[in-house]
């Protein structure tokens, strides 16, 4: 199981795609809402009991000073995958750079900022899961194969059709 972990509701629209890959996998995870300066007790409290709930590995997302993976790390040894939350004043520069200057002894992984960070956080918990469970190092391995045919059906159309017409159809399904 995986523990997920937004410092505001938020930051929920933001993540999804984390969700969403997590639930492709058969993954089962635990979400809550709790900030590192909000709510620091149940913050504490859910990063210190997640191992004993059964969590193997943590997603803490968050926007700005973006300490919450870090206040997370400091309560577990569990790893945590921090996802820098997109800001209206950093544009998610700032939380990036307070989640990758963390000091040396507690660790907190990194993942880029935006959906991508989502999508990223929920497959790196699946590669740390699946360093113990073949069944999901199968599943892992078959959805990069997946992501391939993707990018070579898209080469595929692109020469069949011309860069520009792609691109036009492109701008039409948005």
């Amino acid at each position: 199981m995986v523990g997920i972990i937004l410092g505001s509701d938020s930051d929920l629209p933001k993540v999804q795609n984390c969700f969403s890959i997590l639930e492709d996998f058969g993954i089962n995870f635990e979400l809550i809402i709790s900030s590192a300066h909000r709510t620091p007790g149940q913050t504490r409290e859910w990063a210190a009991s997640a191992r004993k709930r059964g969590i193997k590995a943590i997603i803490a997302a968050a926007g700005g000073a973006a300490h919450l993976p870090g206040v997370v790390a400091s309560h577990t040894t569990l790893p945590v995958i921090g996802v820098p939350v997109e800001t209206q004043i950093g544009g998610g520069v700032d939380s990036i750079l307070s989640i990758i200057q963390m000091p040396a002894g507690i660790p907190v992984a990194a993942v880029s900022a935006g959906k991508a960070g989502g999508a990223n956080a929920a497959l790196f918990a699946v590669e740390i899961l699946a360093v113990y469970d073949e069944s999901l190092a199968v599943k892992l391995s078959d959805y990069r194969k997946k992501e391939e045919q993707k990018i070579a059906a898209k080469n595929e159309s692109i020469a069949s059709v011309g860069y520009k017409k792609y691109i036009e159809q492109l701008e039409e399904s948005k």
